[in-house]
């Protein structure tokens, strides 16, 4: 499975819940997160993630300029409308182009775990790509069963990075 990671913190219940089941490969895709030093940091805290759960790590390309075009038009939305849907395409694309190319069964996102992320929005989403990939997408809620809350207890324990907003500048701004 590849599996989209929008950040270490999310991840970690995720890649608790899925390793057993699935040959899991974290695909940190997150070309939405600015400022350039801010997706460094995040990318530290992925890394230090998969290195203490022993999931291998993959970083696409930092697409800031593409993500941009991809969301023109939309930077005044609010959090959670259709600024955020478009963002959840971009990343999902690309996340299931990969996957296809490299020979995945299976894709998914830790983006569920959140309780600001609409996870039927997120699924939908997962399930238009899958179809047009011809690749499976893995449908789930990840807050479930506390989750996000899982996600807050590991992050402590893991010692790790916890974001104050979710990534793109016209988020952060919203949370200002």
């Amino acid at each position: 499975m590849l599996l989209h990671s929008c950040c270490g913190p999310c991840s970690t219940v995720v890649i608790e819940r899925l390793k057993d089941d699935y040959d899991l490969t974290i695909f940190y895709c997150n070309p939405n997160i600015e400022p350039l030093e801010e997706y460094e940091k995040r990318k530290v805290e992925q890394q230090k993630v998969c290195s203490i759960m022993a999931v291998p790590f993959l970083d696409f390309d930092y697409d800031n300029a593409g993500w941009r075009k991809f969301v023109e038009g939309l930077e005044n939305e609010k959090e959670g409308e259709a600024r955020c849907t478009k963002c959840f395409q971009f990343r999902l694309l690309k996340t299931a182009e990969f996957a296809k190319k490299n020979g995945f069964e299976i894709f998914a996102s830790t983006l569920s775990v959140s309780p600001h992320k609409n996870t039927n929005v997120i699924n939908e989403v997962g399930n238009e790509i899958s179809k047009k990939f011809e690749i499976e997408f893995l449908p789930e809620s990840f807050k479930k069963k506390d989750g996000y809350l899982r996600s807050i207890n590991l992050s402590k324990e893991f010692d790790l990075y916890r974001q104050n907003y979710c990534g793109c500048l016209f988020s952060k701004r919203s949370e200002d």
